[in-house]
């Protein structure tokens, strides 16, 4: 294990404590906004900071339904009566930052980004731009109010809005939501104890990652659940509450988690019922029937992450991987924005953090302050918005289908393998070949390590992909097997309905004909997606000093 980036002092040497700017891009989803201010009132009444003038908030809003965008601004407002510094940068906001550019960021930012041509398309809706661009324009406003009011005490904290400022721990009694991080405290300590540039947490609970790249183990999971479900007693008292320390870190919710040297677990997970009170085995298989569907708006109910304490300084370890919704950085980082972004790309975190950790080393770490994720509202089972998953509801069943999704992460991690291997042939922003004087994206490195990377993830996704297939046969056979007890009696007709839903919904995303597998085996589809990330990737580096001169051109 390496160590933290440098020995903490005896004392922190400062003469206050950090001031914060906490940065949640939210676009369409009033009640997880809501959710994760709510925390963080709470979290501040538990562990006071410096009072209400410590931490301002800033809301960027890529809402494109007017009524959100107001109910944001009304929100704002509200927890700023509360206590809370709380600043709501608006559509009109974000397009006057733009029109006021000294440098064009069209790579950055969106399309061109001067007067009359800024989204020109779209001005009357400036709303899903995506996370990227969004959090991109969002770090030029933050430089503004540095600009206005410069502090070198200062720290930036990116969010997400489906996250909150608490933890979920697994207890024998079933699993908690507690209060168990003073995170302000704990990140004041490390940066005043640490010369840490950029700092990222980790979240706990939902997975960090698509369902796209978790449907294999899920499946497993599900199968064995099943398998457990048709040798027991369906009247029996629920035998479903252990497996308290079966918690799913070390990305064992990744179908491919060697990509990112970890094991992939050799067995299936069990399911932890959530349900109180006397029920029965069959009362748990309905209960987990009816949660199957959540699946594809980003629940794993099978490998649920949770939080273990840890010493604070003891837990700060260099870093590669950024997660863009619990980051938290100094100043002089907001030269790092969020790279490729008009691409929309998944994984662009951890490509972030390829670049991040290829240029400052050990000064960029991560520490055991991670946030609880929730990507679904408890009613219903979804997501308010997500880009990518379109669902139908016309039919008996609801069909759901993340064929977009699927096809950014594929294209997302294409590019994360990519920089990760440039990054260790040359600096990724050095423009020109040091010999021949030409960019780097025109030689042949770039070209073929994008196409080498992708010929080796299309080989694991489509191997996966069969495996996927077998499991799903598996699960038809015992699902309709009439000897199984749910098979036997009209009352569980909802709770084989639900599985054969969900059964449905994985055939429609990883089977045969699944339109995601389809497009990113398609060649035609490759050529677009590969002249796309050669032209970025050859780009990268003016983009960055076209950047780097708008921060400074105030």
């Amino acid at each position: 294990m390496s160590s933290p980036p440098t020995s903490p002092t005896a004392e922190p040497a400062r003469s206050a404590q950090h001031r914060f700017i906490i940065v949640i891009p939210v676009a369409d989803r009033p009640r997880h906004i809501r959710a994760c201010l709510d925390s963080l009132h709470q979290l501040l009444q538990r562990y006071p900071y410096g009072g209400g003038d410590r931490i301002t908030v800033l809301i960027a809003d890529d809402s494109a339904e007017t009524v959100h965008v107001a109910a944001n601004r009304a929100l704002a407002a509200e927890f700023s009566r509360r206590g809370l510094t709380a600043i709501h940068f608006g559509p009109d906001e974000q397009m006057a930052l733009l029109d006021a550019l000294a440098v064009e960021l069209p790579h950055v930012c969106g399309t061109a980004s001067r007067q009359g041509t800024c989204y020109a398309a779209n001005r009357e809706n400036f709303g899903h731009k995506g996370q990227g661009v969004m959090r991109n324009i969002a770090y030029l406003k933050v430089a503004e109010l540095l600009r206005n009011t410069p502090d070198d005490n200062l720290l930036v904290w990116s969010l997400d809005s489906d996250q909150e400022f608490c933890v979920k721990v697994a207890t024998p009694e079933g699993d908690r939501e507690v209060y168990a991080i003073d995170y302000f405290h704990d990140l004041d300590t490390i940066f005043s104890r640490t010369d840490a540039l950029v700092l990222t947490g980790k979240v706990v609970g939902d997975p960090p990652v698509s369902p796209a790249v978790m449907a294999g183990n899920f499946l497993a999971d599900v199968l064995g659940f099943l398998q457990r479900m048709a040798a027991s007693d369906p009247t029996a008292a629920c035998g479903q509450h252990g497996d308290a320390g079966q918690a799913g870190g070390d990305a064992s919710y990744h179908d491919m988690a060697d990509l990112f040297g970890f094991q992939q677990a050799a067995t299936a997970y069990h399911y932890r019922c959530p349900l109180a009170g006397a029920h029965t085995e069959a009362d748990c298989c309905a209960h987990f029937a009816a949660r199957l569907n959540s699946f594809f708006y980003g629940e794993h109910p099978t490998r649920v992450s949770y939080y273990q304490h840890a010493d604070l300084l003891g837990s700060v370890q260099p870093a590669r991987t950024v997660y863009q919704g619990n980051y938290v950085f100094r100043p002089q980082a907001l030269k790092y924005f969020a790279p490729f972004a008009t691409l929309r790309l998944r994984m662009s975190g951890p490509t972030l953090g390829r670049i991040i950790q290829a240029e400052i080393g050990a000064r960029f770490v991560s520490a055991n302050l991670p946030m609880l994720h929730k990507r679904t509202l408890e009613s219903g089972g979804q997501s308010e918005f997500r880009p990518g998953i379109a669902t139908a509801t016309e039919a008996v069943a609801p069909v759901i289908d993340i064929s977009g999704e699927f096809e950014r992460q594929f294209h997302g991690d294409v590019m994360l393998s990519s920089i990760e291997r440039l990054a260790r042939e040359r600096p990724i922003r050095e423009p020109a070949d040091a010999a021949q004087q030409v960019p780097l994206g025109c030689s042949d490195l770039v070209a073929n390590t994008i196409d080498a990377v992708r010929a080796e993830l299309l080989e694991k996704y489509n191997s996966r992909q069969r495996a996927i297939v077998d499991r799903l046969q598996v699960l038809d056979k015992l699902l309709h097997n009439p000897a199984c007890w749910w098979n036997r009696a009209p009352e569980h007709a909802a709770t084989v309905a639900n599985f054969a839903a969900f059964a449905a919904n994985v055939a429609h995303n990883f089977g045969p004909d699944s339109a995601g597998h389809l497009r990113i085996n398609a060649a035609a589809g490759w050529a677009r997606w590969r002249a796309d990330l050669l032209e970025a990737i050859v780009r990268y580096p003016s983009d960055r000093a076209a950047w780097e001169a708008q921060l400074c051109a105030h």
